[in-house]
């Protein structure tokens, strides 16, 4: 019996095994990319989202001197009409420049502010929320008296006072902007911390004798990550719209740079005969606004696992199920 038993081969189970294995991890890999692929409205925001990246990124260099090219002859002419070229298909300012050509910079602009003042106020805000919230005491204390003090005054009308004593510069304003977004991340980091600070994995790693910036590290930062990215899109769309407003106000970026803010407060005297200055920079501030909170949503379910079951279920089943309340078979 022994002998038969030696003899039993093992290998094929072994491979079957692997093979299995390796289309877990293939499927793993390619889930998140199924999941946008069958929400058609979250995969639409983000095709708009990378169209507007590319358009920041390139747009640019293909553009040329088209945004800056002045054309008396043709100004403030309407949009769609190919007589004048397809470069005025969004038609032309009252210096007769290509609004297609200076929205692509603009879109560059606009980016460049919004995208740095998110990533600064992300990672100071995690880290310090993440310290105070797992080491507690007077580190959380601090913390959030601190948070509590940048909040207390209106981020925009803070933003209003520095870049009216300062320069209202593309740095000045990331920078302002920055420090105002800070408390957001900081609160969500340390609540989400001081949670986790007392869960069983952590109390096990402390027991085997980890570090805290290794629990942190390890632990901490890959369950805490997904709602900070959730936030971050949502910030997104805030810092952009108030990159926006300062433009509109006058304090955000000057002449001869151009952004979505200040295309709109250009053409706010123009509103009655030439109408397109301000709605298409306002009509892509409003796109771009709704494609990143669009997304967002997506995001915040699919990171979640309690949630990320409804976008495998068809849109009439679940809500068949909101509505009647019965399990789903």
């Amino acid at each position: 019996m022994s002998t038969q038993l030696d003899l039993v081969p093992v290998k094929p189970t072994t491979a079957i095994v692997g093979e299995s294995g390796g289309k877990r991890r293939k499927s793993g890999s390619s889930s998140w990319y199924r999941l946008l692929v069958n929400d058609r409205v979250a995969a639409a925001a983000a095709v708009v989202l990378g169209l507007v990246f590319l358009t920041a990124i390139f747009g640019p260099m293909l553009m040329g001197g088209l945004a800056t090219d002045i054309d008396l002859d043709n100004s403030n002419q309407a949009p769609f009409t190919l007589a004048n070229g397809w470069a005025n298909i969004l038609g032309t300012d009252p210096l007769g420049r290509s609004m297609l050509a200076r929205l692509v910079v603009a879109c560059r602009t606009t980016l460049s502010v919004a995208i740095p003042a998110v990533v600064i106020s992300a990672i100071v805000g995690s880290i310090v929320g993440m310290w105070a919230g797992f080491y507690r005491g007077w580190r959380e204390t601090v913390a959030m008296r601190i948070a509590d003090v940048i909040m207390s005054f209106p981020s925009l009308l803070l933003a209003v006072v520095v870049l009216y004593v300062f320069s209202p510069s593309a740095a000045n304003i990331v920078l302002v902007l920055a420090i105002t977004r800070i408390p957001v991340y900081l609160r969500t980091a340390r609540a989400e911390s001081a949670e986790l600070s007392s869960r069983v994995f952590v109390d096990a790693a402390r027991t085997f004798g980890a570090s805290g910036r290794s629990i942190i590290t390890r632990h901490v930062v890959p369950i805490v990550l997904p709602t900070l990215l959730t936030v971050a899109t949502l910030d997104f769309c805030y810092v952009m719209l108030a990159e926006s407003s300062l433009s509109f106000l006058g304090i955000g970026i000057q002449p001869p740079d151009v952004s979505w803010g200040l295309m709109v407060a250009q053409g706010r005297t123009y509103l009655h005969t030439a109408w397109w200055l301000s709605f298409f920079p306002g009509l892509a501030i409003v796109i771009t606004t709704v494609s990143a909170t669009i997304l967002a949503a997506w995001a915040r379910i699919a990171t979640d696992p309690g949630q990320r079951w409804r976008l495998t279920v068809p849109q009439k089943r679940l809500s068949r199920f909101a509505k009647t309340g019965k399990r789903l078979s």
